[in-house]
């Protein structure tokens, strides 16, 4: 593999973390904003907790997808022999 292909690959891998990181961040900062709004301004009608599981059941699955079912090699394997069928 070439060292140009190879650092393309290896800044896309990076992309997809930073962006799970950015959304786990902005996932805590407004919840923490959501559960405050929530005390404050309707104390003991709990509503947050819809909003909160909600975006986490996606939270996880963005987890997923980056850290435990990333399958990069596939998807370049994938490419290589489309290459190789529009070359002949």
């Amino acid at each position: 593999m070439s060292e140009d292909k190879l650092y393309r690959k290896a800044e896309k891998r990076a992309d997809e973390k930073i962006g799970f990181y950015r959304h786990l961040y902005s996932f805590i900062a407004v919840n923490v904003a959501f559960i405050v709004m929530n005390v404050i301004f309707s104390p003991g009608e709990w509503w947050f907790y819809w909003i909160t599981g909600l975006w986490a059941i996606g939270l996880i699955f963005h987890f997923l997808k980056v850290f435990v079912f990333y399958d990069g090699d596939r998807r370049d394997k994938m490419i290589e022999k489309e290459m190789e069928k529009m070359k002949k």
